[in-house]
This record gives C-alpha cells, structure tokens and sequence, in this order.
C-alpha cells in the first residue's frame, strides 16, 4: 500500500514540476541557484509550487496564463515547497517579512521583494482572480515587453 502511495505522489510532483516548466519557469533545485538567480538585477517572479490540491490546482494555472500579459517580470523561476527543500529555504530569505506559503508567488525587484501572493490569497480564490492580482502587480512594478 506505502509503494502505491509514493508512486502516486511521485506522479503528482512530477506533474506539477512539468506545468510549471512547460509555462516557462526556469526550476531552482538548489540555494545556489537560488542565490543566482534571485540576486539578478530586473524583476523576478517566483512561484513557489506545492503538492497541495486546493491552492495548488489554482496556483499553477495562474502562474501559466499571469505571464501572457504587455507587462511582466524579466525572469519566472520556481522552488517546490516538501520536495526541494533547501532551494525553497533559500527563497523565502528574500520574502522578508512573509511567513512561509505554499504555494505562493513572489515578486522581486532587483533582489528585493515588492509584492507577494500568499496562499491565502490563492485558495478559494479562481485562478482569474489571482492572474489579475499578479497582473496588477506586473502593472506597478516591471516594465511592457
């Protein structure tokens, strides 16, 4: 029965890994990549993913269709909270001020953090009304492309 269970999980992350890479974020697996990318100068988001069925079945569409807008963040990266665990400690140093939420977006300005989508904000929530939350932060923050 534990076999079967890891199998599915295993399947689980697997899937929520690719819908995040195939919407074009780049997957940060370790705090030095982390470290990298997130110290790039520009506007980062960061979407930070989870197993979580509730929030994570909204946050990841939105983070899919969020970026299909005039004005957006210069890069789109992801950590995934329980699996790769020390990538995700390192990211949430730069989310001053912000308890840990999975799955939650981050949005950085020059390494700094300017705006953050919590998963409070994310669960029971429609995955519109997220992308038009990140959206207006797109607007106040990174510039039309």
């Amino acid at each position: 029965m534990n076999m079967n269970f890891n199998f599915f999980m295993n399947d689980v992350v697997h899937t929520a890994r690719q819908e995040i890479v195939a919407a074009g974020y780049a997957e940060l697996k370790t705090p030095e990549e982390v470290e990298q990318a997130l110290e790039k100068k520009g506007t980062t988001l960061v979407m930070v993913n989870s197993v979580c069925g509730c929030a994570g079945g909204i946050a990841r569409p939105a983070a899919a269709h969020s970026v299909h807008y005039d004005t957006r963040p210069d890069q789109l990266v992801t950590v995934f909270a329980g699996q790769d665990k020390e990538a995700t400690a390192k990211a949430r140093e730069y989310f001053t001020g912000k308890a840990p939420s999975s799955p939650s977006f981050a949005l950085l300005k020059d390494g700094e953090l300017v705006a953050m989508v919590e998963r409070h904000e994310i669960e029971g929530h429609d995955p519109m009304q997220v992308i038009q939350k990140l959206q207006n932060y797109f607007d106040q923050f990174c510039e039309e492309i």
